[in-house]
């Protein structure tokens, strides 16, 4: 008896500490810092309160995101994606700019996936809404504070970077615009 008694906790502790291990797997941490510099005049666009990074100011980086599931937590924050917008430069998976009346979306770099995820829809889900929007570029969390990233921080592990068609689609006031928890999921 005291033999089944020995094996069944032992038994116990392997599944704990392969749930632990499985745990801190799945789990995304920083990969490093950046330091912040001083945009040239008129070099960051803060339209839709973009932040500017900040001189000598460290930015923490991500090269993962938290695992995907079906209703993955996240941040919903807004960007434009139309030629001139914050967004920068044309969208990475097509080369194209989007108009702010298209549902479309930047996913962070881990969530992003070397582009897997590239002109393919994900539902989103906020305040008793749902949204299909195709992914169509990279909310850089590796890397900002430059010109390539108009001078803007790296993004965080758990953004969904939206236009204003999501956020209309979604039946947020335009005043509450800005962030805003989510869930959202493969199509």
């Amino acid at each position: 008896m005291k033999n089944l008694r020995k094996g069944a906790i032992f038994v116990l502790l392997i599944i704990l500490a392969a749930q632990a291990l499985e745990g801190r797997l799945q789990s995304c941490n920083p990969s490093g810092k950046i330091r912040g510099k001083k945009p040239p005049p008129g070099q960051c666009n803060q339209e839709n309160d973009s932040d500017c990074c900040k001189q000598g100011k460290l930015y923490t980086t991500y090269k993962c995101s938290p695992p995907v599931s079906g209703s993955t937590k996240a941040v919903l924050t807004i960007n434009s994606f139309q030629k001139g917008g914050d967004g920068g430069g044309p969208s990475e998976c097509d080369n194209q700019y989007h108009s702010d009346d298209t549902p479309v979306v930047a996913l962070s770099t881990g969530w992003y996936s070397g582009g897997s995820r590239c002109l393919n829809n994900i539902t989103i889900s906020a305040n008793g809404q749902s949204v299909t929007a195709m992914v169509v570029d990279e909310c850089d969390s590796t890397m900002g504070c430059d010109e390539d990233h108009d001078y803007q921080p790296p993004c965080p592990n758990n953004i969904v970077d939206a236009s204003k068609a999501v956020w209309k689609a979604l039946g947020v006031p335009e005043g509450d615009w800005g962030e805003l928890d989510i869930t959202w999921s493969d199509a």
